[in-house]
């Protein structure tokens, strides 16, 4: 029978949870409950339990800094803790747990309030896939009065857009709904374009749902304003030594349930934009130049170091 910590991880690996947010939200909420349910008799028992839940984490999906830099925060916050009292070790991840989930809806909040400034009386939106930062950030622009329209991308093949479609209807918020190929028939017509991100590199590359790099450099052709909104624990220090972020290959049947024997088919899940097409990055600490993430990322979060 699978534990709760492989059911999680297999409804993350198979796309039941989406999204970079939730599927960190879906791991910390995981080892809330190994520490509330922990059979564990002593400290270095407890340690094990969550670092073995930890490994099948970062192995259910490749490019996920938050989540990762999530469960290292709470698991080493763990283990350096001069607490021997195994329920009060228990406790303490709890808390850390639950301040971390805290703190990370308030970035989302200071991220959309920031963001929501570029939104101006009549313009006209772009985005791709689904961010719920993103939408945080259009539901900050409509709530302040803003009358604006977006476009967004179904996003294949997944089709995550529609879940961004449905939630900005769902707003208010007039939407045009297309498929990834007509980006460039339509671009010309917006006013800027804000897209999530799922990884954010030392160089201040960013990772995003596969089509964005193409949207990027579609921008920057057309002259309009291109966003990164997200929060900076997307942030993976593993890239300032020299890794590069892991592009996760997914099943090829997502594309073509029924393709032809010999055909080859690829399903990259993410690209990566160049910091060169992006004009900022909306962040909790406001809108910065995606170079300086590093320097910012050590003022704000020095831990992930």
């Amino acid at each position: 029978m699978a534990t709760p910590v492989e059911n999680a991880a297999d409804k993350i690996r198979k796309l039941q949870v989406q999204g970079a947010r939730n599927v960190a939200i879906a791991a910390v909420k995981t080892i809330q409950n190994i520490a509330a349910q922990s059979k564990a008799k002593t400290k270095l028992e407890f340690l094990a339990e969550l670092k073995k839940a930890q490994t099948i984490f970062f192995a259910a999906r490749e490019t996920e800094p938050l989540m990762r830099n999530a469960l290292r925060y709470i698991i080493s916050q763990t283990q350096n803790a001069n607490i021997e009292k195994l329920y009060a070790l228990k406790q303490a991840v709890i808390a850390k747990s639950s301040l971390f989930l805290e703190d990370l809806e308030n970035s989302r909040e200071q991220t959309a309030e920031i963001g929501a400034k570029r939104i101006h009386e009549g313009s006209v939106v772009f985005t791709h896939c689904h961010s719920s930062t993103v939408t945080r950030l259009l539901a900050k622009a409509k709530a302040q009065g803003k009358n604006f329209s977006v476009i967004c991308t179904e996003t294949r093949p997944a089709f995550q857009g529609r879940i961004t479609a449905k939630e900005l209807v769902d707003l208010g918020i007039p939407t045009t709904f297309i498929v990834d190929s007509a980006a460039r028939t339509f671009i010309g017509d917006v006013d800027i374009v804000v897209v999530g991100a799922d990884a954010i590199t030392s160089e201040g590359n960013v990772v995003n749902k596969i089509g964005t790099g193409g949207i990027a450099v579609l921008a920057h052709e057309a002259r309009k304003p291109f966003y990164i909104v997200s929060e900076l624990l997307k942030f993976d220090p593993e890239t300032l030594s020299g890794e590069c972020e892991k592009i996760e290959q997914r099943n090829p049947t997502e594309v073509w349930s029924e393709a032809p024997q010999r055909l080859k088919v690829l399903n990259p899940a993410f690209d990566v934009t160049p910091y060169r097409y992006i004009h900022g990055l909306v962040c909790e600490e406001g809108i910065i130049a995606p170079q300086t993430v590093v320097e910012v990322m050590r003022l704000r979060y020095p831990w992930v170091f």
